[in-house]
């Protein structure tokens, strides 16, 4: 079976490759715990945040963004002592600042997914790299995104971590055209209308 490079042989790893990088995901949920995890990558390996992955659920309430917007200081506390995160104040803080910008998005535009996936025209795009080195680290549509959520008080959100955001969440198709799952997400259907709220399974 052929796959991405990317994910290596870790067991790990290569479950998230073949179940769930690309899926396109319209649960708010789910887009808030992705956008979450992304910005705790930051300077880190991906492969580091999915073992923590589970310790960061238990942490931040399972990412429901109500519970969260409304940390404070004994919350700080609590998780800067929590050995299962990554114990970065920066990185804490900003994750209870993005649930507060998260549910300002969703107030004003419906849901997160109504708002984020207007960069895409609510359609993933389908791209066909042929090997990894083809792939950009960041593009138009995720610098643009990070600008846009940076004035809406969102932290840690660069075009890169935008990118790679819009690629885990299945925004965009970015597994090589030789991989097998690259064709099974390419016929990915979008639901009509962007009032998005299931997560697909593919």
């Amino acid at each position: 079976m052929v796959r991405c490079q990317w994910c290596g042989r870790d067991p790990l790893y290569l479950a998230y490759h073949d179940r769930e990088w690309g899926v396109p995901a319209h649960d708010d949920r789910r887009l808030f715990e992705m956008l979450i995890l992304e910005g705790a990558q930051a300077g880190l390996s991906w492969l580091t945040i999915l073992r923590k992955r589970e310790n960061y659920r238990q942490a931040f309430d399972r990412f429901d963004p109500e519970k969260m917007a409304g940390y404070g200081a004994r919350d700080i506390r609590r998780l800067m002592s929590d050995a299962g995160i990554v114990r970065n104040r920066l990185k804490i803080e900003a994750a209870i600042e993005n649930a507060r910008a998260f549910l300002d998005v969703t107030d004003a535009h419906g849901s997160f997914g109504n708002f984020i996936w207007r960069y895409v025209n609510y359609r993933p795009i389908q791209n066909r790299w042929r090997t990894i080195s083809e792939i950009p680290a960041m593009t138009g549509e995720s610098d643009q995104m990070s600008k846009d959520l940076k004035t809406r008080g969102f932290k840690f959100i660069g075009p890169t971590i935008c990118y790679a955001y819009m690629q885990s969440v299945g925004m965009v198709n970015d597994h090589v055209v030789g991989c097998f799952r690259h064709a099974t997400i390419a016929g990915y259907q979008p639901p009509r209308g962007a009032g998005f709220r299931s997560t697909t399974s593919i």
